[in-house]
């Protein structure tokens, strides 16, 4: 039985670990959300986009795994326990910050994926329908057109004053978006795309690196609650002898 100010750093211990069984449901949440809200953009972005939000959810459903080890290792003043879950809470801080500095190297490579995939794409629009979907998801959520105006419609194949439907805000039944309506986006859409990749990769990157420093905290609470376990069980062997 832990004594003293060891009692205090049990229940720490403790509340550290509830603390990291939220932050894992956290990284659950966002990574998850990433995902659904990008889903329709997949044809505008590289595989390795994707490879963080779900890189984030598994590091996230580890963590709540492991704060249970933490929290019955506290609880039952378990040293094995404590051990085993400051060990995997060390392997879990170097993911964390592996996915934080991937999220802010993820923002330099932004602007090339998405200029190179619209590209490729535009002149599909008519061809493809999934790729016109895609497109006609993003002209509608980001409020833009083409990839840096209205007027890159011309050169996929539309006609010099004919749009997308998607360009326009509104748009009576029967009728086309076309480049003289006042109802069509003047934004391009690189640059709305690229500002909310980046603005989410940023989230992602200062969440992990944020939660990684203070897991440490929650590590030298684990140690030195390990260690003052391990000193009872030495003083009570002692005593016995």
């Amino acid at each position: 039985m832990v004594s003293g100010g060891m009692t205090c750093i049990k229940y720490l211990t403790f509340l550290f670990n509830l603390i990291f069984a939220i932050t894992g449901i956290v990284f659950i949440a966002v990574g998850t959300v990433i995902l659904v809200v990008y889903k329709g953009y997949n044809n505008f972005m590289d595989s390795w986009f994707f490879a963080a939000p779900v890189f984030m959810i598994v590091v996230g459903a580890v963590v709540f795994f492991i704060s249970f080890f933490g929290c019955c290792g506290a609880v039952k003043e378990n040293h094995c326990m404590i051990i085993t879950f400051s060990v995997l809470l060390l392997l879990i801080f170097v993911l964390e910050l592996v996915a934080g500095i991937s999220g802010y190297m993820m923002q330099r490579e932004v602007r090339q994926m998405v200029e190179n995939r619209m590209n490729s794409t535009m002149k599909e629009y008519s061809s493809d329908a999934n790729i016109g979907k895609s497109w006609d998801i993003m002209q509608h959520d980001l409020q833009c057109c083409g990839m840096t105006g209205p007027a890159d419609w011309a050169s996929a194949g539309f006609s010099s004053n004919i749009l997308p439907n998607s360009c326009c805000k509104e748009i009576l039944k029967g009728d086309k978006c076309d480049t003289n309506t006042i109802h069509k986006y003047e934004d391009g859409c690189m640059h709305n795309l690229q500002a909310a990749i980046e603005h989410n990769a940023l989230i992602l990157g200062s969440v992990g690196i944020g939660i990684a420093i203070i897991q440490v905290i929650g590590v030298i609470f684990a140690c030195c609650l390990a260690r003052s376990i391990r000193r009872e069980y030495q003083t009570v062997e002692t005593a016995a002898h």
